[in-house]
Formats: structure tokens, C-alpha cells, sequence
């Protein structure tokens, strides 16, 4: 027994020493472990910021549009008191007319023949009181009547006659007509024709009624109008607030939205219709400190401005403001020319 467990411990020590043996051998066959890398140093992004420098200069604030020349000078062709059925329209838009030139004619229905008829009467009755024997007082009296009875018809058909046709009542261009043909029935005081002078105009300027900035234009505010690249001075005449009362509902609205300009005349190439851009500004202010519009801020109506200082630092400026133009503004109190504002 004895010489067996001497065999059996030393098969114990053999096996744990190669046991030992294999682990250090395995050890040394992993690589080494490597020494872990410091993280690199990450610098903070630097901020971009748009800026600008306050500024001197002349600030403006201004209304600009388009507008459209028209005449001053305007006569609207209609039917006073009835209509009727129209004969013929001998006009159309871009025709020149002259003062007396028949526009429209309703048809006539034979009343040219009666007025003839009734010309040729009266004609009889003037030949007739004027062979009255002056001594016959009876006959003279009566003759004098029934001349006095036959000028009363013709005067009465006439006008009927005449009020079957309109005439122009100006020298000018025709810049409207209605399209009718032949028996189209037209109401009393339907526009047919207009005729315009194109020899006196002004243009004629639609307004932004939900912008305020037109109510400080006063009569007499300068106007600079550019028609074909031709800049050209113009006055301004009319405004909605200076407009005349009229009861025309359609005039009324359209002067109630409408600013009228003076231009000069004898512009060559010019007619009416020629459209223009119109600069007219409301205030103007030299030496003031500006800066871009983007550059103010606003917030439960605080105004400020915020300015980079050394480069780096910003600072919250709270400013006062005075004229505001279409693309800057006017710092009246909180900044100084030269302060670097950022822009949003």
C-alpha cells in the first residue's frame, strides 16, 4: 500500500507540474498588452457671426410703386334719360376723334324723316307770319302763334333726334368703347365711350392702404418718376386724404386708394397707359448712426442690438429707433458709430 501511494503522489506532482508548465507556455505566446491612448484635445468651435459696423449716412424712408399715365382731361359717352338699340358704334380704342364727331348712334326708327317733316312745317309758319298783312293785328297774332307752336315741335324733336346720337364733347383719343353690335339694347348712363386728352396727363399711383407710410405725403411732395430709364421729376397733386367728394361710389374708391402726380409735359414717347416707377420719400434724415434692418432685435417690446466686443464677447445693447427705411434703420439712442453689431 505503501509503495502505491508513492506512485500515485508522484503521478499527482507530475501532473500538476506540466499542467504548471503548459500555462506558463501559453502565457508567453498572447502579445502584450499595448498602453491605452490619451483622448486628443478637442479646441471648442469658434462661432461665425455676421456683423457689420454702425454707421453715418443719410437715412430715408420712402414709398415706392408703379404707376400708370393718364389723362387729365376725360369725357364719358352715354345715354342721358333713356336708352335704346343701338344702330352703330363708329369708334374704337386708339382712334383720335375731334370735338363734334359723332361716337354712337341708336337706331333712328324714321325720326330723321320726322324731323325733317317738321322743319319743312316750321319754315311754313315763319313764310306765313312773315306775308301777314301788318295791318291785320287777328291774323298777324294768330300766324305769330301757330309759328311759336310749330318751333316748339321741332325744338322737342330735335333733342329726341339728338339724343339718339352721342358726340364728342373734346379733342382726343379714344381709350374705350364698348363692344355692341347692331340692336343691342343699352340702359340710360352705360358707359359706351370714353375719349381722353392725351396732351395733358398725370400718373396715377395705387397705394398699399395697409401701410400707413402714404398718409405723410403732403400736396407738393417731390416725386421721382422713371419712365424708359428717364428719370423725370414729378409733384404730387392728389392724395386719398385731399381727394374732392364725389358721390360716384366707383371714384370715390378709386381716389380713396389713389395718389395722383403731376409729370412734366412734352415728354417725348409718352401716351397714356405708359407705365413708371415712382419714388416719393416721406423722411429724410443726414448723420445718422444706421445699421441693416437684420441687425435689430426685438422682444415684448424691448428693442436691442446685440454687439461682439474683443472679438469674442457679445453684449446685449438696448437702443432707441428712429426712421426705419426698406433695408436699414436708424439708431437714434444706445449706439455708437463703429460698434460691431451682429446681424440675425
Amino acid at each position: 500500500m505503501d509503495k502505491l501511494s508513492r506512485n500515485v503522489k508522484s503521478i499527482a506532482v507530475l501532473t500538476a507540474a506540466l499542467m504548471l508548465g503548459t500555462a506558463l507556455s501559453g502565457c508567453s505566446l498572447l502579445p502584450n498588452e499595448e498602453e491605452a491612448l490619451k483622448p486628443p484635445l478637442v479646441k471648442p468651435a469658434q462661432e461665425n457671426y455676421r456683423t457689420v459696423k454702425a454707421e453715418k449716412g443719410t437715412i430715408t424712408k420712402e414709398i415706392k410703386g408703379n404707376g400708370a399715365l393718364e389723362s387729365l382731361s376725360t369725357d364719358v359717352a352715354e345715354f342721358a334719360g333713356q336708352g335704346g338699340r343701338i344702330d352703330k358704334i363708329y369708334v374704337k380704342p386708339g382712334d383720335t376723334v375731334k370735338k363734334g364727331d359723332v361716337l354712337v348712334q341708336l337706331i333712328l326708327d324714321g325720326m330723321d324723316i320726322q324731323l325733317k317733316e317738321q322743319q319743312l312745317t316750321l319754315e311754313r309758319a315763319k313764310y306765313a307770319f312773315s306775308h301777314t298783312d301788318p295791318a291785320d293785328e287777328e291774323a298777324r297774332r294768330l300766324a305769330g302763334l301757330q309759328r311759336e307752336i310749330e318751333q316748339l315741335k321741332y325744338d322737342r324733336l330735335k333733342k329726341l333726334f339728338d339724343g339718339k346720337s352721342i358726340k364728342a364733347n373734346i379733342d382726343g383719343e379714344v381709350v374705350f368703347a364698348e363692344s355692341l353690335k347692331e340692336g343691342d339694347f343699352v340702359e340710360a348712363y352705360q358707359k359706351l365711350v370714353v375719349v381722353a386728352d392725351p396732351s395733358k396727363l398725370r400718373l396715377s399711383l395705387s397705394l398699399d392702404t395697409s401701410s400707413e407710410n402714404y398718409t405723410n405725403v403732403a400736396i407738393g411732395s417731390e416725386a421721382e418718376i422713371t419712365i424708359k430709364s428717364t428719370k423725370l421729376k414729378g409733384k404730387v397733386v392728389q392724395t386719398p386724404s385731399s381727394a374732392p367728394v364725389t358721390q360716384n361710389k366707383v371714384l370715390a374708391a378709386k381716389y380713396a386708394n389713389t395718389m395722383y402726380i403731376e409729370v412734366p409735359g412734352n415728354m417725348e414717347g409718352v401716351t397714356i397707359g405708359t407705365l413708371a416707377n415712382v419714388r416719393i420719400i416721406t423722411e429724410k434724415r443726414d448723420n445718422a448712426i444706421k445699421i441693416p434692418r437684420s441687425g435689430l432685435r426685438s422682444y415684448l417690446g424691448r428693442d436691442f442690438v446685440r454687439v461682439l466686443e474683443d472679438g469674442s464677447k457679445l453684449r446685449e445693447i438696448d437702443v432707441e429707433i428712429g426712421i426705419t427705411g426698406s433695408t436699414e434703420v436708424e439708431i437714434s439712442k444706445g449706439l455708437e458709430e463703429g460698434q460691431i453689431v451682429v446681424l440675425q
